[in-house]
């Protein structure tokens, strides 16, 4: 009778066990990067809305998901010049940025009420600079929007301080990177010195060294993307199909690389 009970409890278990879809309470960050590398950008999302309440990952799930609903957007958007008019034609875009607005503000909070408690946390520094960096990114670049300035300079501020208190911290250096060369590039020289100034040169250096530096995988992984992605707008595209192979290596399915990688020059001897 007692090894009855015990099979029917055990086999109740393994049942409701079995039940439970793969990702429920089991998603790793890993997990949304990976799929955030391999542009997947719905599944990211979702996965690291499943982590917005870990007590260790919380910050980077906010990151991560509004990455990847930044470049759900942007790819909603497509190539149109125009971006209001793109705006106001996609069906899916306002509800994407509402999100997106929504999760950057609740992030934004989590770090900042962080720093109340230690002004001198480093992944809160990092985080509330790379928040306000998406927020921006989105803004100026994928919307077409002069708005935003006020995240601009937190942003700067904050990854300067994470950058001063620990200069090896290469997520805030690729970050960093992208403000000189968004500065540098895409402002007029009288806004990019009211900006503080940016430097594309500075900014290859960064992503570069971040690129080359021995770091965790999804760390190098960042900085390679940050590179090719410059690399690409530069037309400095034998480097960049470098970059690419060793990513495509790593992120078969990545359709992006793929797409890049069919029209690439050839870098073979």
């Amino acid at each position: 009778m007692t090894c009855t009970i015990t099979y029917v409890l055990l086999a109740a278990i393994l049942t409701v066990a079995t039940s439970v879809p793969a990702h429920a309470g089991g998603a790793t960050l890993a997990d949304a990067q990976r799929a955030f590398f391999n542009a997947r950008y719905p599944a990211a999302a979702d996965l690291a809305l499943d982590l917005q309440g870990s007590d260790v990952d919380a910050l980077a799930a906010y990151e991560v998901r509004t990455s990847a609903l930044h470049f759900q957007l942007r790819d909603a958007l497509g190539p149109d010049a125009d971006k209001g008019k793109a705006f106001k034609l996609c069906v899916a875009c306002p509800e994407l940025l509402k999100v997106f607005l929504h999760d950057t503000a609740k992030g934004q909070a989590l770090a900042r009420a962080r720093l109340q408690q230690d002004p001198g946390d480093a992944d809160a520094l990092f985080f509330l600079g790379k928040l306000n960096l998406n927020y921006v990114w989105l803004h100026l670049e994928t919307l077409g929007r002069k708005t935003g300035w006020s995240e601009y300079w937190e942003a700067r501020r904050s990854l300067d301080a994470a950058l001063k208190n620990n200069p090896r911290h290469m997520r805030a250096r690729v970050a960093r990177a992208w403000i000189d060369y968004i500065v540098d590039t895409k402002m007029a020289r009288g806004t990019r010195w009211v900006l503080g100034g940016g430097s594309k040169k500075r900014a290859f250096l960064g992503a570069r060294e971040a690129a080359a530096a021995e770091s965790e995988f999804f760390v190098r992984i960042e900085a390679e993307f940050a590179l090719w992605e410059m690399l690409v707008r530069d037309r400095q595209l034998r480097e960049a199909t470098t970059i690419a192979r060793g990513l495509a290596r790593e992120f078969p399915d990545n359709p992006k690389l793929a797409r890049f990688l069919e029209t690439a020059p050839s870098i073979d001897p």
